[in-house]
């Protein structure tokens, strides 16, 4: 771990922000989870972090995930933040709390299908491509009601948010505010968006989490 780095002094800064951010929404500090992005850290990183009490967790892939949890699971919730092979989904239904990463029909067949035969329900979020990216994971914005209907109505999922990650190279404030937008017409209250470099713009927009990954664990090497 990097010498000057302090895991304690960076996940107390984190949640100032956080709550400075939420203050000047008109929110309460706890409307917002620091989801603390783990995926590709050494493990003494995440263990550090563990020690301030951080509870919750992203990780992009389920079999690191697995790797890395396995023996350190108790107490701790996991999220998945990253895309969802559909030839994963029995074990992410098993592994996870949450999957964020939900964006296609295929995909909401098998959640719906491994979560009967589990009998186990991960909270589901819709991801939602905001930009618009060809190569980026997510429904696009225009089809996005139609598939968060199907999700209910053909698929019996219940969707509990909308998870977004804006293009690096624009402004994140106009997707962070289609993304709530596209929830409240839907009835959905929880947003996953903003991170390290933009997660206090997305908490004045409406987040109610944050994934925190280099800003929280420090550079690497």
């Amino acid at each position: 771990m990097t010498r000057s780095f302090d895991p304690a002094a960076a996940h107390a800064d984190i949640l100032t922000r956080i709550a400075a951010a939420a203050k000047a929404g008109g929110r309460q500090a706890g409307d917002v989870t620091l989801v603390a992005v783990s995926k590709q850290q050494p493990w003494e990183r995440v263990a550090a972090i563990l020690e301030t009490g951080q509870a919750v967790f992203g990780e992009n892939r389920v079999q690191d995930a697995m790797a890395a949890w396995d023996t350190h699971r108790e107490g701790v919730e996991l999220r998945l933040i990253g895309p969802l092979q559909t030839n994963k989904v029995k074990e992410a239904v098993a592994f996870f709390d949450v999957i964020e990463t939900l964006d296609r029909e295929k995909l909401a067949a098998a959640l719906a299908d491994e979560m009967k035969k589990q009998g186990r329900a991960p909270r589901l979020y819709v991801q939602v491509n905001t930009g618009e990216e060809e190569q980026k994971a997510g429904v696009l914005p225009a089809e996005a009601d139609a598939f968060i209907a199907s999700c209910r109505d053909t698929h019996g999922l219940s969707i509990e948010g909308l998870m977004c990650i804006p293009p690096a190279d624009e402004p994140p404030g106009p997707h962070f505010a289609l993304l709530a937008k596209i929830a409240a017409r839907n009835g959905i209250s929880k947003l996953s968006m903003g991170m390290s470099d933009d997660f206090e713009t997305a908490v004045r927009f409406g987040a109610t989490s944050v994934r925190v990954g280099s800003a929280l664990f420090g550079p690497r090497g």
